[in-house]
This record gives structure tokens, C-alpha cells and sequence, in this order.
């Protein structure tokens, strides 16, 4: 039986942290059932505490680049999640999406601090990030 997985793109403006931490959750818990992008309106670059922080638990996102949304477009994208607000306001459109769901987050590039302090936010965000991947896709059918 050829199982045919839901294709979903988390954008957030630089795809370097947010939506770069989703997209390796996404993948490495739900793999089976969903095939996961991210991308960008203005990408810049996969931040290192964001590599760092998923590698803690177990997620490997060093081989990830950021990338313009517009590298997905044609890929038959069926869901778009926008995890941030600007992106949402950048981005209203996303051509043969089905199903658009915004759930912003705090931007933890933008946090301030000792390298603890900034970890520790990127931590908090990478675990709401995954409460509300779980709650959202663990129990949808895919």
C-alpha cells in the first residue's frame, strides 16, 4: 500500500529558527504521516542555538538551510503554518495551499541575555513549539 504523507510548510520571516525547529520536530516524530518544509520570506540563516537546542533532544537540524518560500511553490504543499506575525502579514497567500493556520511564537533570535539566558528561551520556544505540534498533528490523521 503506497501511503501518500500531507505535505506541510512552516514559514516564519527568516527561517532560522521557528519554523526550522518545527520542520525538524515534524519530521523526526511524524514522518510517517506528513512531509515537512520550511521556508522564508526573508531568509537569512539556520541560527546555531536553534541547532543546537534540537540537538538536546535528539534532532539533528545541522544539515538544514534557510530557504525562500517560493523554493516550495509546485511541491503540492496542502497546509501552511505561519509561526510568527510578520510572516503572517508577508505572506496572506500561498499558492495550492488548502489550509492556512497561524500560531505565532516568540522570536528567540531576538532574545537578550547571557548565552544561558538565550538558550533557555530558545528552549521555551522549541517547547511550545512542540505542545502545539502535538496537540494540533499527534492526534489528527494525516
Amino acid at each position: 500500500m503506497i501511503i501518500v504523507k500531507k505535505k506541510i510548510l512552516f514559514i516564519c520571516t527568516h527561517n532560522s529558527a521557528r519554523s526550522q525547529m518545527a520542520e525538524g520536530y515534524m519530521n523526526a516524530k511524524y514522518g510517517d504521516r506528513y512531509e515537512v518544509f520550511s521556508g522564508g520570506t526573508e531568509p537569512g540563516r539556520v541560527h546555531p542555538v536553534a541547532i543546537a537546542v534540537m540537538k538536546e533532544i535528539g534532532i539533528d537540524i545541522s544539515g538544514h538551510r534557510s530557504k525562500l518560500i517560493d523554493e516550495h511553490y509546485g511541491k503540492g504543499i496542502e497546509t501552511v503554518v505561519t509561526v510568527c506575525d510578520s510572516a503572517q502579514k508577508a505572506c496572506p497567500f500561498f499558492p495550492g495551499a488548502k489550509e492556512e493556520i497561524h500560531q505565532g511564537f516568540p522570536d528567540p533570535s531576538a532574545f537578550t541575555g547571557t548565552d544561558e539566558e538565550i538558550r533557555a528561551g530558545f528552549r521555551q520556544v522549541r517547547d511550545e513549539i512542540i505542545r502545539w505540534i502535538d496537540a494540533t498533528f499527534g492526534t489528527a490523521p494525516a
